[in-house]
């Protein structure tokens, strides 16, 4: 078997001018997901060129899960002082609570920079250093690669801190037993979807590519199971046209889908569960995991064409 050789070329090459080429390029939905999958988070509702004050921003948009706004600053030439503090400046004015700084090359100063905001700030504010590059084999065509330098603080490293020092209960360790061990298989599943931090949450939200809903797969240890569901936050809209589709999608599924449009309620879910929860007895952990994400993929792949 013949092999080529991976040569890395000049980002400039690819995209001469930062804002009407790589902007340009980085705000397609496509181009977009590629690099919320690299930072694991889910990328939509993108507006370019934002004005703050008399400066604008390159791309401001939200993730699609926690609905945090993230701010995506470009520069392709080594990090400098002046973009640092525009980034600041423009998260700031736009109330951004992730930063991304998308760069061809990190000073270490920068970098230590960035280390150091995540290190001094709460959970509630993110930042990234990302460094951009783009390579060709023989005579392909260039491809773009993000590649990252600094991201915030790991929550699962604080959060088992915590757990150490007695300062969560039982059910919180436990809830936080259970999601880095379904991290780790997602891992070891090639990650089929975006994975999110471990946490002491009893839910852990998966992406659909709208705004409008989310799955979810929570953990009810009182009733032993695990539910993984569509909840769809705020549209009876949206609820009611895919009941009207209810045979299509339990059809792609190959379940009986549950449905409640939860009358009282602004939430709507479509869910199904797996029985076997129980945090006292894990011998079947990675049964009920594998089984939870096998679901995920199901209920995805059956109401995303509806969406």
């Amino acid at each position: 078997m013949k092999l080529g050789k991976l040569k890395e070329i000049d980002i400039r090459k690819v995209f001469p001018h930062e804002q009407y080429d790589f902007s340009a390029w980085l705000a397609k939905q496509e181009n977009i997901n590629e690099l919320g999958d690299t930072l694991n988070l889910s990328l939509n509702d993108v507006e370019t060129e934002k004005f703050v004050g008399n400066y604008r921003c390159d791309i401001l948009c939200k993730d699609e899960i926690t609905g945090k706004t993230v701010l995506i600053e470009n520069q392709l030439e080594p990090t400098n002082h002046d973009h640092l503090g525009k980034i600041i400046t423009y998260a700031s004015g736009l109330d951004a609570a992730v930063v991304v700084w998308v760069v061809a090359s990190a000073r270490d100063e920068h970098a230590s920079a960035i280390e150091w905001l995540n290190k001094h700030t709460d959970d509630d504010l993110s930042f990234f250093l990302v460094e951009v590059h783009a390579y060709t084999i023989g005579d392909s065509e260039p491809a773009p690669q993000f590649r990252i330098i600094e991201q915030p603080n790991n929550f699962s490293k604080t959060a088992k801190a915590l757990a150490e020092k007695g300062e969560l209960n039982e059910s919180q360790k436990q809830r936080l037993n259970f999601w880095n061990q379904f991290n780790d298989v997602i891992d070891a599943r090639g990650n089929p979807f975006n994975k999110r931090k471990a946490t002491t949450d009893h839910w852990y939200s998966v992406a659909v590519g709208s705004s409008k809903c989310h799955i979810s797969v929570e953990l009810i240890n009182r009733e032993q199971r695990i539910r993984v569901g569509l909840w769809i936050p705020d549209c009876k809209d949206l609820y009611d046209f895919l009941y009207e589709n209810k045979d299509e999608i339990e059809k792609a599924a190959g379940v009986e889908l549950i449905w409640d449009r939860l009358e009282s309620k602004k939430a709507s879910l479509i869910c199904t569960y797996i029985k076997g929860l129980n945090f006292k007895k894990q011998d079947n952990y990675n049964e009920l995991m594998n089984k939870a994400i096998d679901n995920v993929i199901m209920l995805k792949n059956a109401i995303t064409p509806f969406i």
